[in-house]
C-alpha cells in the first residue's frame, strides 16, 4: 500500500489515516506532499479525485477519505481490532467518529492542528465552547462505559483514538479546558508510540503553512 499525506505538523486528516495504517499492521510506503505548494496540487490531481490528502492506494484501489481509509483497513485486517469487538461498543465508536467527521466546525476552523506551536491559549479565543463541551462529554462517556480495559476510548487503541488524536493535540496546543478523565486520555494518546513517532517526524519539518500558524 501507499499512503499520501500532508505535512505532519498540520495535516490532521492525514494523521488519522496514518495512525490507522500503523495500527492495522499493514506494510506501506509513505508519500509526503507539502501542503499549499505547486508540487502538492500537481501530484494530488494525479491520485485523488477529491484533491485532498490523505489518499490510500492499494493496487487498483484508491481511497481518499480518512474515515473510508479506516473502514477499508478494518476490512483488510479484521484481526487488527480497529473497531471494538462488542457490537454495542462498535456502534458507539462508529457514531462518535462519524459525529466528528461531519461536524465541530468551530473547533476545526478556529483551532488548527499545529504540532510546532508552543502551547498557549488562542490570542483571539474564538468561541468553540459548544464543540469543546461535546468532545469532552464524548471522551468521558466512552471512557466510563467502554474504556475499562485500557487507557483509550474503548480500552485498546483503535479507530476512535486515531480519529480523535488530532483533536487531543488541539486541546493541548491551545490550552482548552480538560477535566481529570479527559486529561488522562489526552496524555495516553500523546504518549502512544505511533503518536510519538509522528510528532518526532513533525518536529523535523521546516515547511510553513501560514493559514495554520496561530501566534
Amino acid at each position: 500500500m501507499r499512503l499520501a499525506i500532508g505535512d505532519k505538523t498540520y495535516s490532521s486528516w492525514s494523521l488519522r489515516a496514518w495512525l490507522a495504517v500503523r495500527a492495522s499492521g499493514v506494510d506501506f510506503e509513505e508519500e509526503l506532499l507539502p501542503l499549499d505548494t505547486d508540487a502538492f496540487h500537481k501530484r494530488i490531481r494525479e491520485i485523488s479525485p477529491a484533491g485532498r490528502v490523505p489518499v490510500l492506494i492499494d493496487g487498483e484501489v484508491t481511497v481518499w477519505d480518512s474515515l473510508a481509509i479506516i473502514e477499508y483497513l478494518a476490512e483488510v485486517r479484521p484481526d487488527a481490532g480497529l473497531w471494538p469487538e462488542d457490537r454495542a461498543a462498535r456502534a458507539r465508536a462508529r457514531a462518535v467518529v462519524a459525529e466528528f467527521h461531519s461536524g465541530f466546525f468551530d473547533l476545526r476552523g478556529n483551532y488548527p492542528m499545529n504540532l510546532r506551536r508552543t502551547p498557549a491559549p488562542h490570542p483571539l479565543a474564538p468561541d468553540a465552547s459548544r464543540d469543546i463541551a461535546r468532545i469532552t462529554e464524548i471522551w468521558r462517556d466512552c471512557r466510563e462505559h467502554y474504556g475499562s480495559q485500557g487507557g483509550f476510548l474503548f480500552g485498546k487503541f483503535g479507530a476512535a483514538d486515531c480519529f480523535f488524536a488530532p483533536v487531543v493535540s488541539r486541546f493541548l496546543t491551545y490550552h482548552l479546558p480538560l477535566g481529570t478523565v479527559e486529561r488522562a486520555y489526552a496524555q495516553a494518546v500523546m504518549e502512544h508510540p505511533f503518536m510519538l513517532e509522528w510528532r518526532a517526524e513533525a518536529a523535523r519539518e521546516t515547511h510553513r503553512v501560514e493559514a495554520d500558524e496561530v501566534e
